[in-house]
């Protein structure tokens, strides 16, 4: 429970009509995206702006609440669930774009912005925003930031971390700080913008970012490519890139997912394929066809069943929308859907996902792969009951055996979803004890009261993914 005096300090903040503490404000802001965690915060917070963010920081501070700062909560490692109780500050009425500078390409906008409304706004003025999460048409740019989130377009264009220029943001103290700028080049000092994405609310609450704008690729062609040997879909994807070829987007699905996606998006899928590849090159038309055609006879050479490039822009924009949908459609099998992610080098795509499914075996547990093929980022997803302990305690066995696995094969524990609750306890997996002891030194400097999204990143005693409660 808050002090009478503190709950008084925040609504004159923020004004009585942007204070909750009602019992649907609180269980509303008690879970994310991220299935079977919840914990109750004790008030949830709706600022304005970036001073009434460092007043509400400032009060806070004094009594050392905590504080989960959030957007629409799409995340999917338990990263806004407010595990100490505390306060919920959400950005959605910050949701504004500042500045559109033409000359530097840049805009400037605040966290609480739609994702894919800005990309929407950007694309009818001839630019390019490429950082593109499934979550987009929901999640808001202060999420991204906080997640470094990646997408479909992450291969050739990068993840968020590379269109952020400069953040605006505020400390646990409440003080404000601002890095970077719009500047293709400034090494003055430590790069605290970049130390800012992906920190998962952990060290600061961002308040404003200026962000990289690009000039759009002038034709884009589509490509599905079916396969019967889920090594031959391995091999075409690193024959791709070996061959200096950087498509826009690359993209794997396996048969469980063919199977499902199929059924829900009504394509007309073979569904006797081991595996499909769904790929996009984009730029200027003559290299966009060359890149085609080449891509065609790689995947020809590597025994591909099928070859099949969208004829118009309608047709690519399905097939696009149903690798999207592979999670929706993924989540209409059991009860509880968990969808994690973990990256390997490309050349070792199919042994992972041959791990991936001995491992499922193993446990005796429905897990279909699909995910980023050209730059590695599976996303093994398990259709399973949450009421059912004893098969979601195999589960989890599943995914820390998949996590050893991806690290085993040169690769990572998440790609892009981040470390939040579920990740934390193999965190020091990937990057060993003195890997842990900096990080939690940074996040001393910036938060000595670990009020700032506390219970996070940090592993605690249990691996075990619970319904957590508060007070």
């Amino acid at each position: 429970m808050l002090e009478p005096a503190l709950i008084a300090q925040l609504r004159d903040i923020v004004g009585h009509a942007h204070f909750r503490d009602d019992p649907e404000a609180l269980i509303a802001h008690s879970y994310d995206g991220t299935p079977m965690l919840q914990a109750m915060p004790d008030a949830v917070v709706y600022p304005a702006n970036t001073e009434q963010v460092s007043a509400i920081m400032k009060a806070l501070s004094t009594y050392k609440v905590p504080l989960v700062s959030r957007g629409s909560g799409s995340n999917l490692c338990g990263g806004t669930v407010p595990v100490e109780g505390g306060v919920v500050m959400v950005m959605h009425r910050m949701n504004q774009i500042l500045e559109l500078d033409m000359e530097n390409l840049t805009a400037t906008v605040q966290p609480g912005l739609i994702t894919a409304d800005f990309i929407n706004h950007i694309e009818a003025l001839g630019l390019f925003y490429p950082p593109d999460p499934s979550s987009m048409r929901i999640s808001t740019i202060g999420g991204n930031i906080a997640e470094c989130s990646g997408g479909l377009r992450g291969l050739k264009y990068g993840t968020t971390k590379d269109y952020v220029l400069g953040l605006e943001a505020v400390l646990a103290s409440g003080e404000i700080i601002r890095t970077g700028g719009k500047l293709m080049k400034d090494v003055a000092g430590y790069d605290l913008t970049k130390l800012l994405v992906g920190s998962e609310g952990t060290l600061a609450v961002i308040t404003e970012a200026t962000l990289k704008l690009i000039p759009p690729p002038q034709s884009k062609m589509t490509m599905l490519t079916m396969f019967r040997d889920l090594y031959g879909a391995a091999r075409t994807v690193s024959a791709i890139i070996e061959s200096k070829i950087i498509p826009a987007t690359l993209e794997f699905m396996d048969n469980p997912t063919i199977r499902v996606v199929d059924d829900f998006a009504k394509l007309g899928l073979p569904l006797d394929m081991e595996a499909i590849l769904l790929i996009e090159q984009d730029g200027d038309p003559e290299s966009v066809e060359r890149d085609i055609e080449q891509i065609r006879q790689i995947c020809m050479r590597e025994q591909a069943d099928s070859v099949q490039v969208a004829e118009t822009r309608e047709q690519a924009e399905r097939l696009l929308t149903a690798r999207r949908s592979a999670f929706t459609a993924l989540a209409r099998l059991r009860p509880t859907t968990i969808l994690e992610d973990a990256t390997v080098p490309r050349s070792k795509i199919a042994d992972m996902v041959l791990r991936i499914n001995e491992i499922a075996t193993k446990y005796n547990v429905t897990i279909a792969t699909f995910g980023h093929a050209g730059d590695g980022n599976l996303h093994p997803t398990a259709t399973t009951d949450a009421r059912d302990p004893e098969e979601i305690h195999r589960v989890e066995q599943a995914f820390e055996d998949i996590f050893a696995a991806a690290l085993e094969l040169g690769g990572t524990i998440t790609g892009e979803h981040g470390v939040g609750i579920v990740k934390a306890p193999y965190l020091e997996w990937k990057v060993g004890a003195p890997g842990i002891s900096l990080m939690k030194g940074i996040k001393d400097v910036f938060d000595p009261e670990h009020i700032l999204n506390p219970g996070k990143v940090f592993a605690k005693e249990t691996r075990k993914r619970v319904v957590l409660q508060h007070g």
